[in-house]
């Protein structure tokens, strides 16, 4: 188990993304979880995966942030009727947005789906590629939650580097609407995490990695979210499975824990942050 230092500076959302996305991705964040080594998980709930992985999560609730993982961009979303490539889901954002009575259809399917598994709310919702602040999709979002859950409202993911930690990946997808989804929550009393980190290109060695977290952790704010996709193995259909095979072991190891240390963090779940 990962130490809880309270004398710890600051408390930071670890979130592994894309539960369901394949088995080796949902084995591989229920271990990291069940060792304290990540504080979320967003799950596909397009998948045909999700309604038997649940189980992997089930003797971690109330240890872990669960959440809805929205999806326009996967192929979990083209064969439900949706979804587009994400070069084509940013230009209808950027020309116009998404009709938001078709959004919010879509929104409010994918959160049955995820209370029909999970039997509860999910504790925030965020987007594959980011999706949760393209126009059209974010009005539609923040509606939904504030009809279905009231006063206990699911916090969001707002996709924005902190001051002076965005490089141009950052910045691009800070730009389909990160302010915007930011200004509409706050009006409808939703709560949205500080910033995001973990953006990044998925190439490079083990060792970039471990530099790249190493200062992630350094300079997330309090209550910030950093995101990362790992898997226990690299699956051969997967784009970026390399990458999330790198990451599970990263996130295994003893380096990982040192580097918690060093930069003075503990993993926390939202309603700590």
């Amino acid at each position: 188990m990962m130490p809880n230092d309270n004398r710890a500076s600051k408390g930071v959302i670890l979130c592994a993304d894309d539960f369901a996305v394949h088995a080796s991705a949902s084995l591989g964040i229920a271990k990291l979880a069940a060792l304290g080594r990540i504080s979320a998980t967003s799950v596909m709930v397009l998948s045909p995966r999700w309604p038997q992985d649940v189980a992997l999560l089930q003797e971690l609730r109330g240890r872990l942030d669960v959440g809805l993982h929205l999806d326009w961009t996967s192929d979990f979303a083209v064969a439900a009727g949706h979804g587009l490539s994400l070069k084509a889901a940013m230009l209808k954002a950027a020309l116009g947005g998404f009709d938001q009575t078709a959004a919010r259809a879509v929104i409010e399917r994918q959160l049955d789906l995820f209370e029909a598994q999970w039997q509860a709310p999910p504790d925030y919702v965020d987007g594959h590629q980011h999706v949760q602040q393209f126009a059209g999709i974010r009005e539609a979002l923040v509606q939904a939650l504030a009809r279905r859950y009231g006063a206990h409202k699911p916090y969001l993911r707002i996709s924005r580097a902190p001051a002076g930690a965005a490089d141009l990946k950052s910045r691009v997808i800070a730009a389909m609407g990160a302010r915007a989804l930011e200004t509409i929550a706050a009006r409808a009393g939703v709560t949205g995490a500080r910033a995001l980190l973990g953006i990044y290109d998925f190439s490079g060695t083990p060792a970039r990695y471990a530099e790249l977290m190493a200062g992630w952790l350094r300079t997330a704010p309090a209550g910030s979210i950093i995101m990362c996709h790992p898997a226990q193995a690299a699956e051969p259909d997967d784009e970026i499975g390399i990458a999330r095979a790198q990451e599970f072991n990263y996130l295994m190891g003893t380096d990982f824990s040192a580097a918690l240390s060093r930069a003075g963090v503990r993993l926390v779940r939202g309603c700590s942050a």
